[in-house]
């Protein structure tokens, strides 16, 4: 083994008065490619520990000076995470479970086979491994929380600020007698900032109600069709003044979901205000909803800018923003495309993306179908006018 595998293999602590169990469980675990350090004594056991941070401690119970029960208090201290097997010639009942309430994983008593030390050793790096990403995900997800609440406390004092100055200029022109205009444009102003604090704080409660998996209250059979002209209506706002068209075709009859029609609505508004805002002016945005076998797949079509290769990999991460080469970043929070991953897992499908730089993008979500066990109908392919 070159020594690049052998630090990366586990390392693991034996702890035991008797030589000759000192020497058979090394030559055991070395065996399998383990890092292995034996110790003869609780104190010097602790001082490897220390030094080494194994990946799991075997300690007897029966030691002169520092007991097992001692060393197995001392290494949790410092590591909650530790994992400790247990090993004596003095096996009970009670002892075992003295020794697991104390904290130790498992319990082999002696003698034992070499299978025997090999799978209990292999069973707890395995619970090493889960505990320790266990704790590496929850550390994720506290400092998200945190870049998280920095995030929408700049995101909301921004506009706000943007806001205040606006009214401050309003308030200056109510006796300019010739500023209907410019009062006209300060007003839009500060509409707009207000539509973007509105925008985030509807992505944050989304964010939260999914990640608490409130969200979906039910599974249901349900007609995207109306849900699809409903939100193209609401976002031909942002798609007029770019002069973007907004196209779907007719959704086939018994195009029926299993979804909740919250969280479809949610999803389609993310996907096709996506679409637009990262099209191109005078460019277009298609949505088509149509049944693939068991499924039912919405797809949201756009001519913009597209995303390259090196991105896709995290379009559906938290906070992450597609920039334009060569212009300034869209604005928003970065949460529409988590939020309808999520949203898709949640209800049990998936999403794709396909995307070339300066081609556009076609989202496709596809979602259990109603009544999957039916006669499925044709899978002729939409064209757009």
């Amino acid at each position: 083994m070159n020594s690049a595998t052998q630090d990366a293999a586990p390392c693991i602590v034996v702890i035991d008065d008797d030589p000759a169990m000192r020497l058979s469980c090394r030559k055991i675990l070395d065996k399998r490619g383990y890092r292995t350090q034996t110790f003869e004594d609780g104190l010097q056991g602790l001082e490897g520990v220390e030094r080494l941070k194994p990946d799991l401690v075997i300690v007897d119970l029966k030691m002169p000076g520092i007991s097992g029960f001692e060393v197995i208090s001392r290494v949790l201290e410092t590591d909650p995470a530790a994992v400790i097997v247990v090993i004596t010639g003095y096996a009970t009942i009670d002892t075992a479970v003295e020794a697991m309430k104390a904290g130790a994983y498992d319990f082999l008593p002696k003698p034992f086979s070499p299978d025997e030390l090999r799978i209990i050793v292999e069973r707890g790096l395995e619970r090493r491994r889960l505990m320790l990403e266990a704790r590496r995900q929850e550390l994720e997800r506290e400092l998200l929380r945190r870049r998280f609440v920095t995030f929408v406390s700049h995101q909301l004092q921004t506009p706000l600020a943007a806001v205040h100055q606006y009214l401050n200029v309003l308030r200056r022109l109510e006796d300019d007698p010739h500023g209907a205009a410019r009062r006209r444009e300060w007003y839009e102003r500060c509409l707009n900032r207000v539509e973007e604090m509105l925008a985030l704080i509807r992505n944050w409660l989304t964010l939260s109600a999914i990640e608490g998996q409130c969200l979906a209250q039910q599974r249901v059979p349900v007609d995207p069709a109306p849900i699809v002209a409903s939100v193209l209506e609401e976002c031909r706002v942002l798609a007029e003044p770019e002069g973007i068209a907004l196209k779907s075709e007719p959704v086939p009859e018994g195009c029926l979901c299993l979804a909740d029609p919250v969280c479809l609505r949610v999803l389609l508004e993310n996907l096709v205000s996506n679409a637009v805002k990262y099209n191109r002016p005078g460019g277009r945005v298609q949505v088509f909803v149509r049944r693939v076998k068991g499924e039912v797949e919405l797809t949201v079509s756009d001519t913009g800018i597209g995303i390259s290769k090196q991105y896709l990999p995290f379009l559906f991460d938290e906070f992450f923003r597609v920039r334009p080469p060569g212009g300034p970043g869209k604005p928003g929070a970065g949460l529409g495309l988590a939020i309808v991953k999520r949203i898709v897992t949640e209800l049990g499908g998936r999403v794709e993306v396909a995307s070339e730089p300066g081609q556009g993008s076609t989202f496709r979500v596809l979602l259990p179908a109603a009544g999957a066990a039916s006669a499925e109908p044709s899978l002729e392919t939409h064209h757009a006018a």
